[in-house]
């Protein structure tokens, strides 16, 4: 399962004040969950947030931005952002602030019954 070390190095640093961070390899990478919530993944260049739906359409509107695509649908409240919006510490930090945000808010899946 490749994805980009380094990006999740630096995810892992700006995460590392928090107590309840769990790391889960998925989605042929590695997700961060925060609270048992799915929060940021990491993929080959880009990441994949959580973000809060209300805000999707004003962030669309960046270049660094395009939308996930589950079902042939557009999901309102995921955004992957490539290389170019996570060059610097400040790009990084901007979307890992948004996705903390929301993850406040963001209600957690419903696992499945164990048999």
């Amino acid at each position: 399962m490749a994805y980009n070390e380094k990006l999740a190095d630096r995810i892992r640093e700006a995460l590392a004040d928090l107590s309840d961070v769990t790391e889960k390899k998925m989605f042929r990478g590695v997700t961060f969950m925060i609270n048992g919530k799915m929060c940021i993944s990491i993929g080959d260049d880009e990441i994949l947030c959580r973000i809060d739906p209300a805000e999707y359409e004003i962030l669309m509107e960046r270049k660094d931005v395009r939308q996930m695509i589950h079902g042939g649908r557009a999901m309102k409240g995921w955004v992957f952002v490539g290389p170019e919006g996570t060059k610097t510490k400040r790009d990084l930090d901007f979307w890992i602030d948004l996705s903390l945000t929301f993850n406040k808010e963001a209600k957690a899946s419903k696992r499945p019954k164990k048999k």
